[in-house]
């Protein structure tokens, strides 16, 4: 029986149940008004710093002065190798401490990552060093992290006129503890962040954003869930921009639901990077970004390319060395070529007689682990991985059935299209039904964290996502045995080559039809002349 509890902070005799966002519809969610709740979660607001001592000071005057309850909250300021060092200054939140990052390890991520590392809270808030808060800022974001264990929030910046000096720590103590942060500064000059403000108003405040939200994970002013945040994370160090809009991918296939939350407000001292060189940084991260987030279609046009994380993965238990081969080569020939495949099979106990490698046990197995051991896009592995992250989606296919061309793609796009978490695709229905699917990564991640106990994980994605059917022979898909091999400079699906024999068939009867009309439309009984047949009723039409 539910026991009555506080608002946000839901009970049962058992584990509580996490409410269930389909897609990114957070709707269904109802946080309290601030002000009027009681909090019981705590939260680790991380800073990474470089420099501007005199920033990082007004930062954390108004951390001094949230709303939220000083117990919940402490702050891990991290000097990314500022010399001299940063300090902390005379005001700042109760439980604040500082560290440095080590000479070897600079950058941003770094320094995030150093911070995520000590970080205790159940929430982790990331906030840039030049930040100016509201004083429920942090209240703000947390009442929404109450309701769901699988938030990511992101709060709204404006950008306004810094200049050294003014205001001061004190006067921004005491204007954010009076709730007055918007005289601080001149608001009718600022500016907002404006590509998120424009996403909202498309989307509903996200909630019909889809795939596409995790791009407000921008660690100006984010929060998220800490146990989320280190399944996903940490931060690529590998990447010096757009190191947050690929993490927060990293979170939405990790089931993540992104929220905008307008009452968490900050300003930002000055402008930003993407405001000051836009096209400059446009033009970098075009280069560095795409080869992390398949979900960037529109800069993933190339037909051959290769990439860091490819788009799909296929799963294929290794079999009958001819019937898997034909299903691998089948994927390999594709059209969407953005993919990753994986063997399943025993290949730790495959041992090669040197002598008469013909007498080799498991010489199915031998010769496919030698098929494709020069391929990079085929990887073995023992068992079927729990998840494709960071890969988009999954497709799962017995041996023995082979995709055309354009069966991958035509599958994966009606699952973007309509948002599918699971696609079944029935192959044969003889005895048994025998299905490939292809699954969303990030739908099957949200209903792990959702589904209730005993509930089966297709039943739970089907609430958070949707699954759909799809006939096999419909969309490509052919037994081994009358699949075409794929050959070079053969670029015709089989049933797509099928399928056109069927129209040109069709197509024959229709003309032959037209032209005995034709001929009876002329014949001199009928009463028509035969200017006036259907042939040269087409003609006049046109």
């Amino acid at each position: 029986m539910t026991q009555p509890t506080e608002h946000g902070t839901p009970a049962s005799t058992g584990a509580p149940a996490q409410p269930r966002i389909r897609h990114n519809d957070y709707g269904v969610l109802n946080p309290p008004a601030l002000g009027t709740w009681r909090p019981r979660l705590s939260v680790s607001v991380v800073i990474a710093a470089y420099g501007h001592q005199d920033k990082l000071d007004l930062t954390l005057a108004a951390l001094a002065a949230q709303s939220y309850p000083r117990h919940l909250m402490e702050v891990v300021v991290v000097d990314d190798g500022t010399v001299p060092a940063l300090r902390l200054p005379e005001i700042v939140p109760g439980n604040t401490r500082l560290i440095t990052t080590e000479p070897g390890s600079r950058g941003r991520s770094n320094a995030r990552n150093a911070g995520l590392a000590v970080a205790g809270g159940d929430v982790v808030h990331w906030l840039d060093a030049d930040m100016v808060t509201f004083h429920d800022e942090v209240e703000a974001h947390m009442r929404w992290h109450h309701l769901a264990g699988y938030l990511v929030v992101m709060g709204y910046v404006r950008y306004v006129a810094h200049r050294p000096g003014t205001p001061t720590p004190a006067a921004v103590h005491a204007a954010v503890s009076a709730g007055a942060t918007e005289k601080l500064f001149d608001e009718a000059a600022s500016e907002p962040h404006s590509w998120i403000v424009d996403l909202a108003e498309r989307t509903d405040g996200l909630r019909t954003a889809g795939d596409s939200a995790y791009r407000v994970h921008v660690t100006n002013a984010a929060s998220v869930n800490a146990r989320l945040l280190r399944e996903a994370g940490p931060l690529d160090t590998g990447l010096v921009l757009g190191e947050d809009t690929e993490l927060g991918y990293r979170l939405a296939q990790a089931g993540a639901a992104f929220v905008l939350a307008p009452e968490a407000r900050s300003r930002h001292l000055g402008t930003s990077m993407m405001m000051r060189d836009g096209e400059q940084v446009r033009r970098y991260n075009q280069v560095f970004v795409p080869d992390h987030i398949p979900h960037m279609r529109w800069l993933r046009t190339h037909p051959r390319r290769q990439w860091l994380v490819p788009y799909a993965e296929v799963v294929v238990q290794a079999r009958a060395y001819e019937d898997t081969r034909a299903t691998v080569d089948g994927f390999l020939a594709s059209t969407l070529n953005d993919i990753a495949i994986t063997l399943v099979g025993p290949w730790g106990t495959v041992q090669e007689d040197r002598r008469n490698p013909l007498d080799t046990p498991d010489l199915d197995l031998l010769l496919l682990r030698g098929l494709y051991r020069g391929d990079p896009r085929v990887r073995y592995a023992e068992s079927v991985p729990a998840t494709a992250a960071p890969s988009s989606f999954r497709m799962l296919c017995p041996a023995g059935w082979v995709p055309g061309r354009e069966t991958l793609r035509r599958v994966v796009e009606q699952a973007v299209e309509h948002g599918h978490g699971l696609v079944n695709i029935a192959l044969d229905e003889a005895e048994e039904v025998i299905t490939a699917r292809l699954e969303h990564t990030g739908a099957f991640a949200r209903a792990s964290l959702v589904r209730a106990e005993g509930e089966p994980l297709d039943a739970a994605v089907h609430d958070v996502y949707g699954t759909h059917w799809l006939d096999g022979r419909t969309m490509g898909f052919l037994p081994a045995a009358e699949a075409e091999p794929p050959k070079r400079g053969k670029s015709e699906d089989p049933a797509l080559k099928l399928e056109v024999a069927r129209l040109r068939a069709e197509n024959a009867r229709l003309a032959g039809r037209l032209a005995g009309l034709d001929g009876q439309a002329t014949a001199p009984e009928a009463g028509i002349p035969r200017q006036g047949g259907p042939k040269a009723l087409l003609r006049r039409l046109r």
